[in-house]
């Protein structure tokens, strides 16, 4: 039998201990976020849904975002036993110069949209941290307001070859006279993709006030504060912002930009510079030949061709492809930092976070982008201490299976070439 007794108020005194209660209410519901879908909730009820959508979305049917996810949740890691790791090393040269951490923040477009402290938010964050924070040419700040809010951190710059190559030029020239270090040449932007979220919402810039807007509005009055009692929205590098999002990128940018361009550029620019939506071996064994710094296999966040290849299924192929000495980076679908561990060990030099910088955003500003940081640093540790490793270094693919969903159909040789 169960010997019973009255309680001890002493005893459970002893037992329960209430938890201090948090009068902040921005800390305590970033503390509440464990893991960034943790955070991307809370920006989903925070943030009006066009908004919201446009950094949530990516094109037509979204396919090419799901498969990235897919991607990685399909990754099986192999630990080492009785390999103790108690302090492991998050820390990496790239390009030149250190980061604290694997990985940066990806250059992301209307920024200020998403939560009004936009890029200096993300640029502060990352100087705290210690790693590379990358400006887009369709940011809301300029590239000098970026430089003064991390003024002795690593700055990246991200080049859209416009139709008006002096526009291109001059940005060159602006972040190089910044001491901006490192140029990221995106090439997967001839025209904008198919981003149907932002057509069904109306979504344009400057936002465009509708009945829709306007109800969704009224539970998030604290945005529509933040919005009307800041500087204008606007981008910090072009002078024409009316139009919706693919309006404003077939009018700004050229398809027919090619080599050449990239070798003006490349006179133009002192620094590092790599290519940004690289998509496939080939293109990855040309640009090496080149000589550009590196490359940033990317699908552009799954936002312009849907059914595009997957950035983390291609990084082994182009790793054995272009050797080990050369700089490969990759971004896509990366909400965890097991993500960026698997990345690492497959072969990538650095990884680039988008979505999952601006969820830190819009979740609680600066400091919502100081937690999506911290959430990460701290999944990528644990993982590491896991597998056994105490350095980058020491992950390698056999630490890492990508498991099959996606298998390509084996087409017989006859009916290719009856093609």
């Amino acid at each position: 039998m169960v010997q019973r007794q009255l309680p001890n108020p002493v005893e459970l005194l002893e037992l329960m201990k209430f938890k201090k209660p948090e009068l902040d209410g921005r800390k305590r519901r970033l503390e509440s976020a464990l893991t960034i879908a943790d955070l991307r909730l809370i920006a989903k009820r925070r943030t009006p849904k066009a908004a919201f959508d446009y950094t949530d979305g990516s094109a037509e049917g979204e396919i090419s975002l799901t498969r990235a996810r897919q991607a990685f949740e399909d990754v099986e890691f192999h630990p080492g036993i009785l390999k103790p790791a108690p302090d492991v090393d998050t820390s990496v040269d790239i390009l030149g110069g250190p980061s604290a951490l694997p990985f940066g923040i990806a250059p992301t477009g209307f920024t200020r949209l998403m939560q009004t402290e936009g890029e200096i938010a993300g640029a502060g964050a990352a100087a705290a941290a210690g790693i590379p924070f990358t400006l887009s040419t369709l940011g809301t700040t300029s590239i000098e307001g970026v430089k003064a809010a991390n003024p002795d951190g690593r700055n990246w710059f991200q080049l859209y070859v416009m139709r008006d190559r002096e526009i291109s030029y001059e940005l060159t020239r602006r972040a190089a006279a910044a001491g901006f270090d490192t140029l990221h040449f995106t090439v997967d932007t001839p025209v904008a993709g198919a981003r149907l979220r932002d057509k069904r919402n109306g979504f344009s810039i400057p936002p465009q006030l509708t009945l829709g807007t306007i109800i969704n509005a009224i539970p998030r009055p604290w945005w529509w504060f933040d919005f009307l009692t800041t500087p204008k929205l606007e981008f910090a590098s072009l002078s024409t912002t009316g139009g919706t999002v693919g309006e404003l990128l077939d009018a700004a940018m050229d398809p027919t930009i090619s080599y050449e361009d990239l070798a003006v550029i490349r006179d133009l620019w002192p620094g590092k510079i790599v290519i940004k939506g690289v998509q496939n071996v080939e293109d990855s064994l040309r640009l090496r030949d080149a000589g550009v710094d590196g490359i940033v296999l990317s699908n552009h966040g799954g936002r312009q061709l849907d059914r595009a290849p997957v950035p983390f299924h291609l990084l082994p192929s182009v790793r054995k492809a272009v050797g080990d000495d050369f700089t490969v980076m990759v971004d896509t679908g990366i909400m965890n930092g097991a993500d960026i561990v698997a990345s690492v060990a497959l072969g990538a030099d650095f990884t680039l976070i988008g979505r999952a910088y601006l969820y830190g955003l819009m979740a609680g500003g600066r400091q919502g982008v100081d937690r999506t940081i911290a959430i990460l640093r701290t999944e990528i540790e644990r993982t590491m201490r896991l597998l056994g490793v105490a350095s980058l270094e020491e992950l390698t693919p056999a630490h890492v299976t990508q498991l099959a969903r996606l298998v390509p159909v084996t087409r017989d040789a006859a009916e290719v070439a009856a093609r």
